[in-house]
């Protein structure tokens, strides 16, 4: 059962929005299986799942060989591990930079398409407008009688 303050709680609650694509960004299968790769390597790098995930695999490699394991303290094969993870992630981070560059770049230019576009047609109304005042104008100077002739 809802109360009072529930039911005004529930009405400024957010909805989730459903997400729309922009029009200037290519998507799914208009992007080079490269461009699909960065992408998901930039998401899954970014996200607590890839950060708790690497906690989980170093404290399980040091717990598995803290006495007897085949890679004994002070871990060296896991630091040659960790380096190589690190110098790919560089260039994985690089590749995910020139991505987001190419979507900066591509709403960019369709911004300016649509103000060139916005541009022209304000232009167009301004000129129609002025149209619309020279023929009301017009219209006027007809309706007035050009000599007034007094009346007695």
């Amino acid at each position: 059962m809802q109360t009072r303050g529930m039911k005004s709680i529930d009405r400024f609650r957010i909805q989730s929005a459903t997400w729309h694509p922009h029009p200037a960004v290519r998507t799914g299968a208009n992007l080079t299986v490269g461009e699909r790769a960065a992408d998901r390597l930039r998401n899954w790098m970014g996200s607590w799942w890839f950060v708790i995930g690497a906690l989980v695999f170093l404290a399980g490699w040091m717990v598995g060989n803290r006495g007897s394991g085949f890679d004994k303290y002070p871990f060296i094969l896991l630091n040659l591990i960790l380096s190589c993870i690190a110098a790919l992630q560089g260039a994985i981070l690089l590749i995910a930079a020139k991505r987001e560059e190419q979507i900066s770049s591509d709403l960019a230019r369709h911004d300016y398409e649509t103000n060139v576009e916005a541009d022209r047609i304000v232009k167009e109304i301004h000129r129609l407008t002025q149209d619309i005042h020279a023929a009301i104008a017009t219209k006027r100077s007809e309706d007035v009688p050009s000599d007034p002739s007094p009346t007695s």
